[in-house]
């Protein structure tokens, strides 16, 4: 029997040998099978006629017309195109068996082994050794070479009936024996190819004979593919032979083989269009995200730079809530924009370069740097906004404040001076006694004295003014007139103080005895009066603190003023006893008194009531500055719950960080693993969120208290907002580098082992020199500078020495890998650079040479040829973009592919 091995020295594919060695045993039994070896007869038979009618002859027996070797020799010089020995011509059998052993001898040469199989076997007419002969023969020649997609022979054969048949319905094709009974395979195969000869759809499955009979007859009468077998010994076979199925097959195969090529060539045009296609709708999808990007930041940073003044802290904290909803709303989608932009722009190129084209130039404008710098001027934007809006709301905080005590001693001192000019321009003294007179210039000496005391008050004012004017309050104009009013007030006051006094002393000579009681209760009671004024006036004052500090300063200090109580308790008391002791003079000596002091306004009645008023105003003011104490302590919790949060946040998103830089540089695994471990890495890292959405709303309360400063934490809300949004893109680059990666694994093929040696290489180099020859980094940088990169390829085998010529291929690499000059060589451009030495790629010459193909070795292809071969919207494509051909063989509609297939690696313009 037959050894259907095949040589090792010869063309042949490893599949076929598998499959050969397989159907070894098994071809021993089967071939014994009376209704198999009918049918293998007459196949058998029938091929070799289709090839020995070439040489104008044939063979009616198989075992007997080959015994003398002269027909098996002819039969193996027309199917192999070669010569064989010159055959001996005697009758005896001897010189058959040197023929046949000729025969066997050149299927041998051709890298079959033959086991069993001998000279005396062929020549003594044994049917079972002939059929395996031939079999051995059909495979080696009809079979063996047959290749669809890396598989070979029985496999390929088996591949391409699948693809031929998958359209059609009643065909499943998955052996070379049941799967043919019904005929209905045969047909198809002819339909496929010559729809004009079959009428596929009047078949029918339950008509085997009638189908086999159709398929048999047109493709003897059409395709010159010899009747192999009868329908009726297919139909009657529980399983029909499956070398006789095969052999037949393999006709059809190599009948349509010149379609195969046309369909190969449409294959592969197909894949270089599709590639292109796509690439271009992701350069318009980067496009139009960039431009969106672009033109949302173009119209968020005028807002931003608006700074309109408010006249109000609400006013400004309604600005400070939009801020907040701006940056929690509307910002965090463009982040992930931004993000997607980079990473689509990544894909692209990668893409781009394994497919052998030229760099993505996005439009002008729209450069990832670009959008990097609009990004970076919109930051700058927030953080001056930001900045802005809490310095307007301390200045209103204090404008306000500044008001409220402005209109509080205007209307005090507006008080005090009311009537005080009438009273200065009276001229009652012309009509007084003397007594009454030096009453009266004890009592202007009195209001001397309490005029002076309101100098400050007015010097206050003034300063309360100036202040409110330098901080732009937005009703500086009335506080102006107020302020101003005043002060001429004063001057009017202090003008006809001078003239009165003026006038009193020159009548004082002629007035005498005054009652000393009257005027030391005058000069006691009105400083103690304007005390009084003025410690109402302060425990009225309001007061803003921003810390426990603050408020504990006013604490102690209106502690300081209550331990004065008591002393001006005596004060007061002393003041009483004054006047106690004019009454009780008075009514010791039957004197009667005026209404009123002459020396002063300011009654007994008057002091009691403003001290009542005043130590009513003491507990009043305890609560305040408690309530305030209370607040300071509730917002220092702030701070603390803040800081908290604010510490373990930031401490988690920099020992994140490190590790993202860990394991960038340390992954282990294949290539999917390390993107299967990286993806649940950003899952913990994304289920981290509601943490920071807590921080937020701390931050929140933080702002809304009016907090401004925090001594329990270095860590800033923007601060952990950057370096949060910085490790959601760092991980999304991550992520972005495995995936192409994978993309330029699978596309170049590079096994995962040679991305190993390339990663400890390049990790290696980037480790030594950085941190041992110039001790400038020991962290991995993910980039080796020039003479790392050197070391690097020394390592790989490179000859890069420091000579003339490993200068020179030196500097060749380094334009490669290097191409903008900047010294520092990335990962992803030394693997695509390996990628490049290593392995194959689609070029302009191999989309050249399937056009060819499919114009039939014409220099033009013509519209209706590209419909023909190509997909509707690919053909549709490459007649939009190609040029009309202007040779000298041009026809009309002929069309220029290739100038076409060059722009598609960007060697011309498309």
């Amino acid at each position: 029997m037959v050894d259907y091995h095949a040589a090792n020295n010869q063309s042949t594919v490893g599949g076929a040998q598998t499959y050969m060695e397989q159907e070894n045993d098994w071809d021993r039994d089967l071939l014994l099978d009376p209704a198999w070896e009918k049918q293998q007869r007459k196949t058998f038979t029938a091929w070799c006629n289709s090839h020995l009618r070439k040489a104008g002859t044939q063979i009616e027996n198989i075992e007997e017309d080959f015994r003398d070797g002269l027909k098996l020799m002819l039969l193996l010089e027309v199917i192999s195109g070669e010569r064989l020995p010159k055959p001996e011509r005697g009758k005896m059998r001897v010189h058959k068996i040197n023929n046949v052993n000729k025969a066997l001898d050149f299927i041998a040469s051709k890298g079959v082994k033959l086991v069993s199989i001998g000279a005396e076997e062929i020549v003594d007419g044994n049917a079972k050794m002939t059929l395996g002969m031939i079999w051995t023969i059909i495979l080696r020649f009809a079979i063996q070479d047959i290749s669809v997609e890396e598989t070979s022979a029985k496999e390929g054969l088996l591949l391409w009936c699948q693809r031929k048949t998958a359209p059609y319905k009643n065909v499943n094709v998955q052996n070379f024996h049941i799967s043919w009974k019904d005929g209905l395979a045969f047909n198809a195969l002819i339909h496929r190819h010559r729809p004009d000869l079959i009428d596929y759809d009047s078949l029918r499955k339950d008509d085997p004979v009638t189908n086999l009979n159709n398929a048999f007859e047109v493709a003897e009468k059409h395709l010159d593919i010899p009747k192999m077998l009868d329908a009726e010994d297919i139909v009657n076979t529980a399983r029909p032979d499956e070398k006789a199925i095969m052999t037949y097959v393999s006709s059809f195969y190599h009948a349509f083989s010149g379609a195969q090529k046309a369909e190969t060539a449409a294959n592969r045009i197909c894949k270089v269009l599709a590639v292109n296609q796509e690439n271009e709708q992701m350069m318009e999808d980067y496009e139009k995200l960039a431009s969106d990007l672009l033109e949302w930041i173009r119209r968020t940073i005028p807002w931003l730079e608006n700074r309109t003044q408010e006249k109000t802290v609400n006013d400004m904290q309604v600005k400070q809530e939009d801020f907040r909803d701006y940056r929690c709303v509307h910002k965090p989608p463009k982040v992930q924009e931004k993000c997607q932009l980079e990473i689509s722009f990544n894909t692209l190129q990668t893409k781009l370069r394994l497919s052998n084209r030229p760099a993505f130039m996005p439009s002008e404008g729209r450069m990832v740097s670009d959008i990097n710098k609009a990004w970076h001027n919109l930051e700058g934007a927030e953080k001056g906004y930001e900045e802005w809006i809490l310095s307007e709301i301390r200045r209103l905080e204090r404008l306000e404040h500044l008001a409220v005590k402005f209109h509080q001693k205007c209307a005090i001192h507006e008080s005090w001076t009311d009537g005080k000019e009438a009273m200065l321009t009276q001229k009652d003294y012309e009509t007084c006694t003397l007594s009454e007179v030096k009453a009266l210039l004890r009592k202007h000496e009195a209001f001397e004295s309490d005029l002076a005391a309101h100098q400050d008050r007015v010097e206050q004012i003034a300063a309360i003014a100036q202040e409110l004017n330098e901080l732009d309050y937005y009703d500086a104009a009335s506080v102006n007139a107020r302020c101003q009013k005043i002060c001429d007030q004063w001057d009017v006051l202090g003008a006809l103080t001078h003239k009165r006094k003026e006038s009193l002393e020159r009548t004082e000579k002629q007035l005498e005895s005054i009652d000393e009681l009257y005027l030391e209760y005058a000069k006691r009671a009105a400083p103690f009066n304007n005390w009084m004024e003025g410690a109402m006036e302060d425990l009225q004052d309001m007061f803003i603190v921003h810390n426990i500090e603050e408020i504990q300063g006013l604490i102690t200090a209106h502690e300081q003023f209550k331990s004065t109580l008591p002393e001006a308790n005596k004060e007061r008391e002393a003041i009483q006893s004054i006047q106690s002791e004019v009454q009780k003079i008075a009514q010791s000596n039957g004197i009667k008194l005026s209404s009123g002091n002459p020396y002063t306004s300011i009654t007994p009645e008057s002091i009691n009531s403003k001290w009542e008023q005043a130590m009513a105003m003491v507990p009043l003011r305890d609560n305040a500055l408690q309530e305030e104490l209370n607040k300071q302590n509730s917002n220092d919790t702030l701070r603390a719950t803040f800081a908290t949060q604010a510490n373990t946040v930031g401490a988690y998103i920099q020992a994140k960080m490190e590790e993202i830089g860990r394991i960038s540089i340390e992954m282990n695994g294949t290539l999917e693993d390390q993107l299967t471990n990286l993806k649940e890495y950003q899952k913990s890292i994304i289920s981290y969120t509601p943490e920071i959405n807590k921080l937020e709303g701390y931050h929140q309360h933080i702002q809304e208290a009016l907090i401004f400063d925090n001594q329990y934490t270095s860590y800033t809300m923007e601060h952990l907002r950057v370096g949060w949004e910085q490790l959601l893109t760092t991980i999304a680059r991550t992520i972005n580098e495995v995936e192409n990666q994978i993309l330029t694994r699978d596309a170049k093929g590079i096994s995962q082992e040679q991305l190993y040696e390339y990663r400890a290489s390049f990790n290696h180099f980037d480790k030594t020199l950085n941190g041992g020859e110039r001790g400038a980094r020991h962290d991995h940088s993910g980039a080796l500078m020039a003479e790392e990169f050197k070391a690097c390829l020394i390592s790989l085998g490179y000859d890069v020495e420091k000579d003339k010529q490993g200068e020179a291929e030196f500097n060749r690499i380094m334009g490669i890998v290097d191409p903008n000059g900047s010294g520092a060589v990335t990962f992803q451009a030394f693997i695509d650079f390996m990628s490049t030495e290593t392995t194959d790629r689609d070029t302009a010459d191999q989309v050249i040479a399937s056009f060819k193909i499919l114009a039939a070795d014409k220099n033009y292809i013509t519209a209706d040829e590209l419909r023909r071969e190509l997909p509707p919207d690919q053909a549709e494509y490459c007649i939009a973009r190609m040029a009309p051909y202007t040779g000298p063989d041009a026809v009309p509609g002929a069309l220029d592919y290739m100038s076409f297939s060059t722009a598609l690696y960007g060697e011309s313009d498309l």
